[in-house]
C-alpha cells in the first residue's frame, strides 16, 4: 500500500475504468485474494473485522480471572471462559437443555405455545416477533413493533422460489430438521417433515422483503383488542403478558404497531390448524438451533452445517476464542466496548472524524441548497432536517450497567438465559417512559454505522474507523473516498426513499410537496431498473425494490463525499501522487473499501434477502451515474459496459 492509502498493487490496467471499476481497481487482488475456509467472503471489512476480533481477545486475556465475579471484567471473564471451555460444555452434554425441552415436550394447547414462544429468556420463534422502539410518529415515547416471524431459513423465497439451489438448500434443510429433533430423541421421519410444511405456510403467508421495508405502509397502531379482532386465531393477551408488557400503559389500553398487517390473518391461520404437537417439534428444533453455540459439539456443528456451509459456504467454524470475542460483544458489548475504546481508539481520530462528518454535511448542505429539481418549500425542510442531525462517533457518553446480570462460570446456557431476559426486562421496564435518545444500538467495537429514522442521528462506531476505512495517517482523498463515503451514505439515509418520510425532529410524517416526491420517486426508480439488471450469479438478479434506500444511499454518499472532499481542499488544487489526480485517489479509494470475494451461497442469500447490494454493484452501479468519475478517468469510451449516457445518470443531490 501506498504511503497515501491506496493500494496500487490491487489495480488491474488492463481492465479499463468503464468496463468494470470494481476490478479495475481491485482486479490483482481479486485473482490472489482467498476466502478463509472459516469465512463466506474475503475483503475489506473482513480484514477490519479481523483486527477488532483480536483486539477483543487482546482485551480478554488482559482480564485477571481473579476479578471481583460480580464487577464487569469479573463478569467478561467468567462469560468468556464459559463460552471457552469446550470440556466442561461436553461433560454436561444436553443436560443444560433437559428442562427446557422436556417443558416444550410438555406444551398441551395452543395457548402454552403462544406463552412458551413469548418466553424473554428463550431463543424461540414463531409466527409473530416483537420488539421495542420509538414510535414512528411520537419518536419521543417507545412502542412495541409487532411482525412476521418464524421461518428457519433466511427468507420467504428459499421456501417458494423455483430454483435448482434452493430447491437442494430445501432438502438440505429437511434434513437439518430431521437431525434436530433426533438430538431431543425424536426420530420419526415424518415429524420432521411436518415441521417443514408449518415452515412452508409461514411463507406463504408473509410478506416479500421489499414491501417489508416500506415505512408507511408498515405502521399500522392498534390496540391488543383491535389486533386480537385482526388476526383472532392468536392469543395476543396472553402472548403478551407472557412477555413482561402490560395490556395497558399510562395512556389507556396499550396502542402497539402491527407491521404486516394483511399477512397476519393468515399467519394466524396457520398457528391454530397447526396441531400442538407439530409446534412442539418446531419449537424443539428452534431452541436447539438457537442454543447450538453453547451446547455439545454435535449440536453445534449440524447447525453450523446447515446455516455455515449450507447457507453461507463456510469450510468450518471460526477458532472457538474467536466465537468467545464475539459473545462476550453480544452479551455485554459496552461493557467490552469501554476497554476496546480506552485501548485503541485515540481521541485525535475521533477528532478527526468528527471534522470529516462536518464537511460532509456541509457539503450536504450546499447541495440541497442549489438542486434545480427540489422546490423552496421542500428544500427549506429538508435543509432544517440537516441542521437537526444528531452526530455520534466513535463510542456513547454514558455506558450500559450490567450490574443485575448475574453471571456463572459453570453455567453457560443458564447465562444466555439471563443474558436474553436482562436486555429484555431492560426495554420492558421503561416502556412507559421517554425515549432515551443517547443510547447506541451498536457497540463499539462494531464494523458498521447506522441511520436511525426516529431520532434522526448518524452513528459510527469505533469498530468501522480502522484502516482501510480511515487511517488518519493517511491522504485525505482516500478518507473521504473510503470513510466519507460510508458518513455520506448513512446521511443519505436521511433522504432516501423512506427516510425521506422522516422529519428532522424524527416524527414520520409528510414533508415534501407532491411534485418533489413524484420527481423523487422518477429518479429513485430509474436507479431501481438500473440494479434490477445486474446479475450477481447466473440467473440471480439483484432486486432494485428490495436494494433501493441503500443504493440511493451507495449514490448520494459518495458523490456527497467527493464534494466534501473538494471543500476540505479550501481552493487548493489537489497533489499528484504516483501519477494519481485527488479525484482519481478518491474514486480508487472507494473502490478499494468494497473489494471483495464472496462464496457463491452467500451471495444467494445476501441476494435473496439483504437490502444492500453485492459489493461489485455497490461499486460499478454508483460511480457511472456519476459526472465526476467520467472527468477523472477521460479513458472511458462509450462502448464500455457500465458506461452511461448523461440523459441516462441518474442525479440525486
Amino acid at each position: 500500500m501506498t504511503p497515501w492509502g491506496v493500494h496500487l498493487d490491487y489495480i488491474d490496467p488492463s481492465v479499463n475504468a468503464g468496463q468494470d471499476f470494481f476490478a479495475h481497481a481491485n482486479g490483482k487482488w481479486l485473482k490472489t485474494a482467498e476466502i478463509p475456509p472459516d469465512r463466506p467472503f474475503a475483503g475489506a471489512g473482513l480484514e477490519v473485522s479481523k483486527l477488532n476480533e483480536e483486539r477483543m481477545k487482546e482485551i480478554v486475556a488482559g482480564l485477571s480471572a481473579s476479578s471481583d465475579p460480580s464487577s464487569e471484567e469479573g463478569k467478561l471473564r467468567s462469560l468468556y471462559d464459559a463460552f471457552t471451555d469446550e470440556a466442561q460444555i461436553e461433560a454436561k452434554d444436553l443436560g443444560p437443555a433437559a428442562k427446557d425441552l422436556e417443558r416444550i415436550a410438555g406444551l398441551k394447547t395452543l395457548e402454552d405455545v403462544a406463552k412458551e414462544i413469548a418466553d424473554p429468556a428463550l431463543p424461540l420463534d414463531g409466527p409473530f416477533g416483537w420488539n421495542l422502539g420509538a414510535d414512528d410518529k411520537d419518536p419521543d415515547a417507545y412502542v412495541v413493533r409487532f411482525g412476521q416471524a418464524g421461518l428457519g431459513l433466511p427468507d420467504r423465497d428459499y421456501y417458494l422460489k423455483e430454483d435448482k439451489a434452493l430447491a437442494d438448500t430445501r432438502e438440505a434443510y429437511k434434513s437439518y430438521l430431521a437431525q434436530m429433533l433426533g438430538f431431543a430423541g425424536v426420530k420419526d421421519a415424518a415429524r420432521a417433515a411436518a415441521v417443514y410444511d408449518l415452515e412452508y405456510a409461514l411463507a406463504q403467508a408473509s410478506w416479500p422483503a421489499a414491501d417489508r421495508r416500506e415505512a408507511e405502509k408498515t405502521y399500522n397502531p392498534m390496540t391488543i383488542s383491535e389486533l386480537s379482532k385482526l388476526a383472532p386465531e392468536y392469543p395476543w393477551a396472553a402472548s403478551v403478558s407472557a412477555s413482561g408488557i402490560s395490556l395497558k400503559s399510562a395512556r389507556g389500553d396499550r396502542v402497539v404497531i402491527v407491521a404486516e398487517n394483511t399477512a397476519f390473518p393468515a399467519l394466524a391461520k396457520v398457528f391454530a390448524k397447526t396441531p400442538v404437537a407439530v409446534w412442539r417439534d418446531y419449537l424443539t428444533v428452534r431452541y436447539l438451533h438457537g442454543f447450538a453455540p453453547y451446547l455439545p459439539k454435535k449440536v453445534d456443528d449440524a447447525d453450523f452445517a446447515m446455516y455455515g456451509t449450507r447457507l453461507q459456504g463456510r469450510v468450518r467454524q471460526l477458532p472457538r476464542a474467536t466465537r468467545g470475542a464475539r459473545f462476550l460483544d453480544i452479551r455485554m458489548g459496552e461493557a467490552l466496548g469501554k476497554v476496546y475504546v480506552a485501548k485503541f481508539f485515540p481521541p485525535e481520530s475521533k477528532a478527526k472524524v468528527q471534522a470529516l462528518v462536518q464537511n460532509l454535511l456541509q457539503a450536504y448542505r450546499e447541495d440541497l441548497s442549489t438542486l434545480d429539481w427540489m422546490t423552496a418549500e421542500t428544500r427549506k425542510k429538508a435543509l432544517e432536517k440537516l441542521d437537526h442531525f444528531t452526530v455520534k462517533v466513535a463510542y456513547p457518553d454514558h455506558w450500559r450497567d450490567y450490574s443485575a446480570l448475574e453471571v456463572k462460570r459453570d453455567d453457560l446456557v443458564g447465562d444466555v438465559k439471563r443474558a436474553n431476559a436482562f436486555e429484555w426486562n431492560r426495554q420492558v421496564k421503561r416502556i412507559d417512559e421517554k425515549v432515551d435518545r443517547t443510547e447506541w444500538g451498536m457497540t463499539p467495537p462494531t464494523v458498521n454505522a447506522y441511520y436511525n429514522p426516529s431520532a434522526n442521528e448518524i452513528v459510527f462506531p469505533a469498530g468501522i474507523l480502522q484502516p482501510p476505512y480511515f487511517d488518519a495517517a493517511a491522504d485525505d482523498a482516500v478518507n473521504y473516498g473510503a470513510i466519507g463515503s460510508v458518513i455520506g451514505h448513512e446521511i443519505s439515509h436521511g433522504f432516501d426513499d423512506q427516510g425521506s418520510k422522516y422529519d428532522g425532529l424524527g416524527v414520520m410524517r409528510t414533508w415534501w410537496t407532491d411534485v418533489d416526491r413524484k420527481s423523487f420517486d422518477a429518479r429513485t426508480t430509474a436507479l431501481a431498473q438500473q440494479y434490477d439488471a445486474y446479475e450477481p450469479l447466473p440467473g440471480l438478479h439483484v432486486n432494485g425494490r428490495l436494494t433501493l434506500g441503500e443504493n440511493i444511499a451507495d449514490l448520494a454518499g459518495m458523490m456527497i463525499a467527493r464534494k466534501a472532499y473538494h471543500i476540505s481542499l479550501a481552493g487548493k488544487e489537489a497533489p499528484v501522487l504516483d501519477g494519481y489526480t485527488g479525484d482519481q485517489r478518491f474514486y480508487l479509494a472507494f473502490a478499494q473499501s468494497w473489494r471483495s470475494k464472496q462464496k457463491d451461497e452467500s451471495m444467494r442469500q445476501r441476494v435473496l434477502s439483504n437490502p444492500h447490494s453485492p459489493p461489485a454493484f455497490r461499486v460499478n452501479g454508483v460511480v457511472r451515474n456519476d459526472d465526476g468519475w467520467y472527468a477523472a478517468f477521460p479513458e472511458i469510451k462509450p462502448t464500455d459496459a457500465y458506461y452511461l449516457p448523461p440523459d441516462r445518470r441518474v442525479h440525486l443531490w
